[in-house]
């Protein structure tokens, strides 16, 4: 069973690697570092690995060159390409020569765990005939939409239908129900798949640099830019570019978003003429737009240059049909990534799998079936495996892990006095005691996004850079 874990990363500059490599081990994968590109192919010829995180500037032997040599030895492995000198050419050079992701330089470690997550996400499908399947999804495993649920299924015949169209999609939906793979569903049933697919974490890029990130800027545009940056609008040029969150976005800048997609041209901080541009644009959101115009915190007319397809992705809690599928589906999924035989749900296990309100949604179901496939034995996944009741503080699998937990049923036990968000506070806290104050571990283990666990964090008074990562 191959090792879907195991990374190799080149790069020539020592601390970026050592960089890379303490980000990727502290999301659980195991690593292997080369310096230069001949070694990191050595490496993968004689070894077996999963994916290739590579910088594209190195000497003698490009990122590039890294890349069409990986695809020469295996087609299938995916390839990450990190860069600081993108231009549009580039990009569309690496996608053609079947890169799976273009980073650009500076890039957020968020950033990274995404990405590699993404290209990594590979397991077994669930062998399901009422499932809903696509010949193209085959091309892209990890990235498929798995359901029976008649929705959803009539939602992704709509937008095979409307992908061909240069008009913009607004996809709409709670946290965690996998807007991002609706985006892609349109990029890969649309004339632009051969093309870029640029994605953009509105939330996540400081909105003093979501700017120069977006429309680049020429060298010496302001002090520090030594170097002409390409913006994330030319990298998409001809293909498809990814807002995501869009309603973080700084109102002022969507005033410049707004004019980008009405003339096709992007202004280069610094720059002296606008570069045309041809760029589909496809955002998400889970918040409600209509409510932020009435707070002026988002622009009406934004809204409907964008709403143009509305797409609204239903919560899993009104997927009921979906919930053993997806089950099953991340039950194989993490079996194979953990080289163990996929184990069974029990019929408890079930019955408490059907009767969550599933607030975090598929995200939520994947993290909770991740670990309860680790931590079950004998073969099947029991209700206290799934450790939904104990973080709870409530129910008859909370009695069963108050054994194998002991300590964290002394933190959240009920004795009158305590608030849901003091054990919230305690839960995260003693969470992140056990796994020495990672961040990105401690959020897999509680189901929540990194960016989220820091929002916690502020609010508590922690600062992020109290405790490393």
């Amino acid at each position: 069973m191959p090792d879907v874990e195991r990374l190799l990363i080149v790069d020539d500059d020592s601390s970026m690697r050592m960089a890379l490599y303490e980000s990727l081990t502290g999301c659980g994968y195991e690593v292997e570092m080369a310096e230069n590109g001949a070694d990191a192919l050595a490496r993968f010829k004689n070894g077996r690995f999963a994916g290739v995180v590579t910088d594209m500037r190195m000497p003698k032997m490009s990122g590039m060159d890294v890349l069409k040599g990986v695809k020469r030895i295996s087609p299938e492995t995916p390839v990450i390409l990190i860069t600081a000198y993108g231009t549009v050419s580039t990009a569309v050079e690496a996608m053609k020569e079947g890169a799976s992701e273009f980073i650009m330089k500076p890039f957020s470690l968020d950033d990274l765990e995404f990405a590699v997550k993404n290209v990594l996400a590979a397991g077994a499908r669930p062998k399901s005939d009422d499932r809903h399947t696509d010949s193209e999804e085959e091309a892209y495993p990890g990235r498929e939409i798995i359901t029976q649920d008649q929705k959803i299924i009539d939602l992704l015949e709509m937008l095979k239908t409307v992908a061909g169209s240069k008009s913009s999609v607004l996809i709409e939906g709670d946290s965690g129900t996998g807007k991002e793979l609706f985006a892609r569903f349109v990029y890969r049933h649309s004339g632009r798949s051969r093309m870029p697919f640029v994605a953009v974490n509105c939330a996540a890029i400081p909105a003093s640099l979501l700017e120069s990130e977006m429309f680049g800027y020429e060298k010496g545009a302001f002090t520090g830019a030594a170097v002409k940056k390409t913006g994330k609008f030319e990298l998409a040029d001809g293909g498809t570019l990814l807002l995501d969150e869009i309603s973080e976005m700084d109102i002022q800048l969507q005033a410049k978003l707004l004019r980008v997609i009405q003339e096709s041209e992007v202004d280069r901080l610094g720059g002296k003429m606008p570069v045309p541009v041809d760029v589909r644009i496809i955002a998400t959101t889970n918040a409600n737009l209509l409510e932020r115009i009435e707070q002026k915190t988002f622009r009406s007319d934004l809204y409907y240059r964008l709403n143009v397809i509305p797409v609204k992705v239903p919560p899993l809690r009104e997927r009921g049909e979906d919930i053993f599928l997806l089950a099953d589906h991340f039950i194989r999924k993490y079996s194979e990534v953990n080289e163990k035989e996929a184990p069974a749900l029990s019929r408890q296990a079930k019955a408490v799998l059907h009767a969550h309100n599933w607030p975090g949604n598929v995200r939520e179901l994947e993290n909770i079936i991740e670990r309860a496939v680790l931590i079950c034995k004998n073969g099947q996944i029991e209700p206290s495996d799934l450790l939904m009741d104990a973080i709870k503080g409530q129910g008859p699998a909370h009695k069963a892990d108050e054994r194998q937990f002991p300590q964290l049923r002394q933190e959240i036990d009920v004795d009158g006095e305590n608030t849901l968000q003091e054990m919230e506070k305690r839960m995260i806290f003693s969470t992140l005691d056990k796994v020495n104050w990672n961040k990105t571990k401690a959020s897999r283990i509680l189901g929540i996004s990194v960016r989220t666990m820091r929002n916690k964090l502020n609010e508590y008074g922690v600062k992020d850079g109290e405790a490393d990562d």
